[in-house]
């Protein structure tokens, strides 16, 4: 190389390590805001690789299948520094809002309110607020304005920088019958007429009730499931499965370029189940007020086939040898999730007050006081029994205390048998660790103590993972 021109060269080669390091930035800052919500191997942002599908086809029902906004979509709204708190409040005759995560009936509060929100207009009512100050996203069930007053049957909440799903301790992160916030998986606004060749996402979908599957009712990453579905659903398809279209599916042989577009999502990403409709094969979920319509102008008979022709083709991803992220990097889901709750309800056994639990904290908070006090949770529901994370006899797990103020945390496992302790942890500071075998096989319940030292301001929170 002549000597003249290395140093150019160097310097350009320097540049244009500057200038990828600076698109590789400003991609990943791209996720976990509100027009990319969630983590980038958050499994709503990430392609299995050599999925193997299962055989069962979705059946027919009363309707054609959808690709909509609608009554029974959504809307995202972004929240501003600006905006000002709003109380959502229970529905006539109701006590509060059904907080799923706390197990309680309770006022909300929702620090940010966008004066912009309009929830669907179908009796589930969904509407979430997407909040970047916070990095929350608080999801609304059957949200509805009532003589100038917001009411809500329904009320959770999810990390915008997240999973996009439960865990088994926040087992409940959205108003959708999977547990996920209702624009998890969307189709978006401002994706519609991206000129992309597919949405670069997982979908969200629901199935009818000869489609979803009465046992299990759901898989992971799914944390929960309509409340009657091991009595109703007669399909094979449990809530949280990813379906797809296979690798040999004629994309081109769809008509609308519209639906084009959804189809080779379904065969990159697949469309995850997270509810349950009435009459309809299966509905994909575009936000409301996109203009998004696979029927304009009226009835499309030729689009209405191609929709069949996708429902006749879907199949279940029952395994597949990897996954790729966002960012295009090999990862493996993770499904080993802490399984200890700090939801009450909670028994004062020494001192003047009780400490609450804080959902967005994930903790028991304690207020400042003259007296130790110490509160136990007898519920058994501090260990919640996610299906697929079910504590499992001989397994080794891992204790670990998350606290402040000095205060302490305790697990005691009871054989509801004998009414005798199988474990006991003994108090744990802050870090403090301890591992240990899962003493039953069933019938078991988790007392978790909460000691706060006399006068403090503190917290008690914990992780309960297993041991790889």
């Amino acid at each position: 190389m002549n000597a003249k021109l290395k140093r150019p060269v160097k310097a350009l080669r320097s540049l244009l390590g500057a200038s990828a390091m600076l698109m590789a930035g400003t991609c990943l800052a791209q996720w976990g805001t509100y027009e990319k919500p969630f983590a980038t191997d958050s499994l709503w942002n990430s392609r299995p690789v050599n999925p193997v599908l299962a055989e069962f086809q979705i059946p027919p029902s009363q309707y054609s299948p959808a690709v909509s906004e609608g009554p029974y979509s959504t809307g995202a709204f972004l929240a501003k520094a600006s905006d000002q708190p709003m109380t959502i409040i229970g529905h006539p005759g109701r006590t509060g809002v059904w907080d799923p995560d706390a197990e309680v009936r309770r006022d909300i509060t929702i620090p940010r309110w966008p004066a912009d929100t309009v929830p669907a207009t179908g009796n589930d009512g969904h509407a979430d607020i997407v909040d970047p100050i916070s990095g929350v996203i608080h999801s609304l069930y059957q949200l509805k304005l009532v003589d100038g007053k917001w009411r809500a049957s329904q009320y959770a909440w999810t990390r915008l920088n997240g999973r996009g799903w439960g865990d088994p301790a926040h087992y409940f992160q959205g108003a959708r019958a999977a547990a996920v916030p209702s624009i998890a998986g969307i189709i978006r606004k401002h994706e519609v007429n991206d000129g992309d060749t597919m949405y670069r996402h997982a979908l969200a979908m629901s199935l009818t009730y000869n489609g979803l599957a009465a046992k299990p009712t759901y898989v992971f990453p799914a944390t929960s499931a309509d409340s009657d579905a091991a009595t109703t659903n007669t399909g094979q398809v449990p809530e949280g499965a990813l379906l797809m279209l296979p690798a040999s599916f004629d994309t081109a042989r769809v008509r609308d370029p519209a639906l084009r577009k959804v189809a080779e999502t379904l065969k990159t990403y697949g469309a995850y189940v997270v509810d349950r409709n009435h009459g309809t094969p299966f509905v994909i979920y575009v936000e409301n007020g996109s203009g998004f319509s696979l029927h304009k102008g009226g009835w499309n008979t030729a689009t209405a086939a191609d929709l069949d022709e996708i429902r006749k083709a879907l199949r279940q991803v029952v395994s597949a040898s990897g996954w790729v992220d966002a960012q295009g990097r090999s990862f493996t889901p993770v499904r080993n999730l802490n399984r200890l709750s700090m939801r009450g309800p909670w028994t004062r056994r020494e001192g003047q007050s009780v400490g609450v639990y804080d959902t967005w904290k994930q903790a028991v908070v304690f207020t400042p006081g003259t007296a130790k006090v110490v509160q136990t949770n007898w519920s058994g529901r501090a260990a919640n029994p996610v299906a697929w994370a079910a504590p499992v006899k001989g397994q080794q797990y891992r204790l670990t205390a998350v606290t402040t103020g000095g205060a302490q945390l305790r697990v005691q496992i009871v054989d509801k048998a004998t009414s005798k302790f199988s474990y006991d942890s003994g108090d744990l500071a802050n870090g403090a660790t301890t591992t240990f075998e899962w003493p039953l096989e069933s019938n078991y319940s988790v007392v978790t103590t909460a000691t706060n030292p006399a006068g403090a301001e503190g917290s008690v929170a914990g992780s309960l993972v297993a041991v790889d």
